[in-house]
């Protein structure tokens, strides 16, 4: 069903998703389909979700969902490409300090502490 949506299609659906949650857009279970599915298309979603200017008031939801996710279900096959990424882009580093454990592995979870940024996180909440 959501095979051959396009990253940028995803990410129009994402947004009308972000400002209306109720409504009928299948942006939210769009993103999770593919990120369970096609984890490369997701990740290359994820990254330009966090460069998309109309989802910086999503950031949260990007962290907690999508991101999550990917690395709760990819963890090991991503890592790697995680902790680059973190270190060359600060942005990048921010939105992993909004992600939880979930059902990462022990050691995934270990490494993107090493790399996140938890400024402006409440982790409390």
């Amino acid at each position: 069903m959501y095979q051959s949506v396009t990253i940028k299609k995803l990410l129009n659906e994402y947004v009308e998703w972000t400002t209306d949650p109720e409504g009928d857009s299948p942006g939210f279970i769009e993103f999770l389909w593919i990120i369970e599915n096609e984890p490369e298309k997701g990740w290359k979603a994820i990254l330009a979700a966090l460069s998309d200017n109309r989802l910086q008031q999503s950031l949260g939801v990007i962290a907690a969902g999508p991101l999550e996710d990917l690395l709760s279900l990819h963890g090991e096959l991503f890592i790697e490409r995680v902790e680059k990424e973190a270190k060359k882009n600060p942005a990048f580093a921010h939105l992993l300090g909004g992600v939880w454990q979930s059902n990462m592995s022990d050691d995934v979870w270990e490494r993107i502490q090493l790399v996140w940024d938890q400024s402006g996180w409440d982790r409390n909440a």
